[in-house]
């Protein structure tokens, strides 16, 4: 940070302590603006600040989209799955998903599945204990839990003590730097692609000044920076699929969305 910009960020950090009605978002978004902090910056503590008005229930995997395995399928199940879904943990349970047992972790398994092993072990001799939370957690408590309790996992509960989803601490950190792709991930298509003549295919995660260039549009916003947050932003809530809306001209038609963010947006000529 140079001399200009120290000054400005401390110029702005005196008028939030000589006016204290100003909120913290308020004073992020004002020291973005005056360029004290670049918009990768702010958009990072501005979804930290954000953590406390979600709850795990708002960005878990439901149950029914939980990959887990009976434990009286044995490890050769639980092999599969890590094979197929690439997850280093797979919760275990008996009878149903309400009765979770623990969880296998892959390089515990590693040794036992290896030729020299002598034999395969029952899943409940090598299981760890699971880390079992409310679906109503706020998200900043959340992250807490994850360190304090030095897991990755947990296993959401609804208020009768059920099963209701899976959370991890990527998706905690995807909430405050964006999606985290690791090598198991499928290799995603380009940002923007031209379907037809004047019709594309965008990313959610488009920049939005990148599509303005792209598409000669003018859409600006001072809380998101991408086309996926800026649709969000406009409605209120994630889109769902099927949604549309009209901008200067042109139709963005929600191709493909999840409970926490757009994926992609079909955007063509309004009159089509």
């Amino acid at each position: 940070m140079d001399d200009d910009s120290d000054g400005r960020f401390w110029n702005a950090l005196t008028k939030f302590f000589r006016q204290k009605s100003i909120s913290m978002e308020e004073l992020i978004l004002e020291a973005k603006a005056e360029g004290s902090i670049i918009q990768e910056d702010a958009s990072m503590l501005l979804n930290i600040l954000r953590l406390e008005g979600k709850q795990v229930s708002d960005i878990m995997v439901p149950r029914p989209d939980i990959v887990c395995a009976e434990v009286d399928d044995g490890l050769e199940a639980v092999c599969a799955l890590i094979k197929t879904h690439g997850h280093s943990r797979i919760p275990v349970y008996e009878g149903n998903r309400d009765n979770i047992l623990g969880v296998l972790y892959a390089k515990d398994i590693l040794s036992h599945i290896l030729p020299a092993a002598s034999e395969t072990p029952d899943p409940r001799d090598i299981m760890r204990e699971a880390l079992f939370i409310p679906e109503t957690l706020d998200l900043k408590k959340m992250l807490l839990e994850f360190r304090n309790q030095k897991k990755h996992m947990a296993i959401a509960l609804d208020e009768y003590g059920g099963t209701s989803g899976l959370l991890t601490l990527e998706d905690v950190l995807e909430e405050i730097v964006g999606e985290i792709e690791d090598e198991h991930d499928p290799s995603k298509p380009e940002e923007i692609k031209e379907l037809r003549q004047d019709v594309y295919l965008v990313s959610g995660r488009y920049m939005l000044e990148d599509l303005d260039v792209s598409l000669g549009l003018s859409l600006e916003s001072e809380q998101v920076e991408t086309i996926g947050g800026f649709l969000t932003e406009l409605a209120g809530r994630v889109p769902r699929p099927g949604d549309a809306f009209t901008l200067e001209g042109r139709r963005f038609t929600i191709r493909e969305a999840d409970r926490r963010q757009i994926r992609w947006i079909v955007i063509e000529p309004a009159g089509d």
